[in-house]
């Protein structure tokens, strides 16, 4: 067996292979629990936006100083969005509380 032929063979079929995958992509919005109405509409627009093209959707509420006192705030603004993308996305999973932020991913449907 001809062992260049045999190599040549397998870096073609791994270009095949790669040409039909697809990579996904977490796209990240940033939001804070004291956000204004214009501006998370504005958010929501790029959300929109981000799920229609196919990639999942990091929402990230940063609390600051004081704030984090009140996580209910957060969890509002977040309730909130999830209401706003219900009709093109779900949520993967529950709310992640970590450090100073609560962090929740959503994908297409």
């Amino acid at each position: 067996m001809d062992y260049g032929k045999f190599r040549y063979q397998q870096s073609k079929k791994e270009k095949i292979s790669k040409k039909k995958q697809h990579v996904i992509h977490v796209k990240e919005i940033r939001l804070r629990p004291t956000i204004d109405e214009h501006d998370i509409e504005f958010k929501m627009k790029h959300a929109r936006k981000f799920i229609e093209q196919g990639n999942h959707l990091k929402i990230r509420i940063l609390f600051r100083g004081r704030q984090i006192i009140h996580p209910e705030l957060g969890q509002a603004v977040l309730s909130r969005v999830e209401n706003e993308l219900n009709d093109i996305a779900k949520k993967e999973s529950d709310p992640i509380y970590e450090n100073r932020s609560i962090t929740a991913i959503f994908v297409p449907k």
